[in-house]
Order: C-alpha cells, then structure tokens, then sequence
C-alpha cells in the first residue's frame, strides 16, 4: 500500500498520528472489499479555493465540496515499477473538513477520517446517486470506520492536532 500525500495548505497541519489513522481507514476500506494491499492512493488537502475550482472543472458545478474523488482503476493503472495498481485521486478541502466537524460536532480527526473513507468507497466504483446505493454506501463506510473506532462520538475540540 502505497499513499502519495500532496498538502497543497498550509491553514492547518496534517499530523503523523492522523497520517496513520488515514492509512488504517485506507487499508481497512480495501480489505472490507476483498481488494490486496497492492495499490497506491493519491491524497491531496487542499483550501476552499482550490477545490472550488477543481470541483468547477471536472463536475461543471461552481462550489466548494468537502472531497472530490478521481477513480483510475483499470489493469492500464499497474505501476510495474511498484508492482501496485494506482486507485486514484482524493482530494480533500481542509478548509470544508474543519467547518463540518464544527458543524457535526466531531472530531477533525473523525471527519477527514470519514472523507477519506466515502472516497475510497467511490475509488472502489461505489456512487450515492440512487438512495439504494446510498444506504449501501452508507453502511459500509459505517462498518470500516467502528471497526477502526472511529465514530460520532469523538467530540469536535479547538486545538490543532
């Protein structure tokens, strides 16, 4: 397992402890799907600005979104190099993450955890477009991240991780 990290902001540090939970969310999200551990997984934190303008080009909708996610997997994505399948793109907007854990009253941590975890959902060809789909999305995501521990109850707290 193989995460490129590219933190493209600087309003908020990406700590090693949340580095690990993010790799364990990772993991953890291929496993509950029967996937290796043979794959590499690209992962951005970005501003508002930035994912509004990623979200404008790629989905033709002019507003900021918590995560966009960028599916590649196909047997042309094998990175002989590695000898891993390159999953895809994860970008996050710290900026968004942070005012939903506000909004939720969780964790920093708990949300960029749950971000990471719907991503990889959709990485892995899952969608929420249909409500069938969305209930089926909903429970793995809920399954991967209380078997990490990782759940509604850690309380959003002020200082920076």
């Amino acid at each position: 397992m193989k995460i490129i990290l590219d933190n493209r902001q600087d309003d908020r540090d990406i700590s090693e402890d949340l580095l690990k939970k993010i790799e364990k969310v990772i993991v953890a999200c291929l496993e509950h799907e029967g996937y290796s551990d043979d794959y590499e997984v690209s992962l951005s934190f970005v501003t508002n600005d930035e994912i509004k303008g990623l979200n404008r080009d790629y989905r033709n909708i002019d507003k900021v979104t918590d995560v966009l996610s960028f599916p590649m997997l196909s047997d042309e994505d094998f990175d002989i190099e590695y000898e891993e399948y390159s999953l895809g793109d994860i970008v996050i907007s710290i900026d968004k993450a942070e005012q939903q854990a506000i909004e939720y009253n969780h964790s920093f941590e708990r949300e960029i955890c749950f971000l990471v975890c719907h991503s990889m959902f959709h990485l892995l060809g899952y969608d929420h477009i249909q409500e069938d789909e969305a209930k089926a999305m909903h429970v793995k995501e809920k399954y991967v991240l209380d078997s990490l521990g990782i759940t509604r109850g850690q309380k959003y707290e002020q200082e920076r991780i």
